[in-house]
């Protein structure tokens, strides 16, 4: 991985950083803090020059956000709830609670999103199934992130050769996130199938 970021930055400068944090965004498996750390790492050797890097990361994290943007709004409402529907231990009131949610609170999810792993790809679909206004997007993509871009690039240039201690400490808040996410997904199945089970085959709940 690292070698191939390497080479890319190697090849284009600072715009290769930002293509490399374009693809993260799409392929979530490709690690921003891999990638920002390392791009912060090469400024500081001089291979490429800081402030182009913070740029060209930021850019780059908008395009990839805006592709996902797009994919949220071309798939669309109708087809979300209509998947829904079809699958087991999921409700359509829970897609309609969701999306009241994210009416009332989308703006603190996209911002604050981009600097939570793995949600910070994701947040930008649901933005555009719910045609979130599009300058509002960008404007909170582009602040929220700036701000995770540039702590993890400055973080890069300040520790130099040690910049992997910075994919070290992250990958712990990475793992806490997901193992959340886990168990809230486990807790929301478990508890469909304890009310699945109490209405009994009918569909009604089951007498005692």
């Amino acid at each position: 991985m690292e070698t191939w970021i390497n080479s890319l930055m190697d090849t284009l400068g600072a715009p290769g950083a930002g293509l490399a944090v374009a693809l993260e965004n799409l392929f979530p498996p490709i690690p921003s803090e891999v990638i920002l750390p390392l791009a912060g790492f090469a400024a500081s050797t001089g291979r490429m020059n800081l402030l182009a890097v913070l740029l060209w990361t930021t850019a780059g994290s908008v395009i990839g956000a805006l592709a996902l943007y797009g994919v949220g709004a071309l798939f669309g409402r109708e087809r979300v709830l209509a998947i829904a529907a079809r699958l087991p231990l999921v409700k359509v009131a829970d897609i309609e609670r969701t999306e009241a949610w994210f009416a009332r609170h989308g703006t603190k999810a996209v911002l604050f999103g981009r600097m939570v792993p793995i949600f910070r790809s994701l947040i930008s679909v649901p933005a555009g199934v719910e045609r979130m206004p599009l300058p509002v997007f960008l404007a909170l993509t582009t602040l929220g992130s700036a701000l995770w871009n540039t702590a993890f690039v400055l973080a890069g240039h300040v520790l130099g050769e040690n910049w992997a201690q910075v994919t070290d400490y992250v990958s712990v808040y990475s793992k806490a996130v997901l193992v959340t996410a886990l168990a809230a997904a486990a807790g929301l199945v478990a508890l469909r199938l304890v009310r699945a089970v109490r209405r009994g085959p009918g569909g009604r709940r089951a007498r005692r």
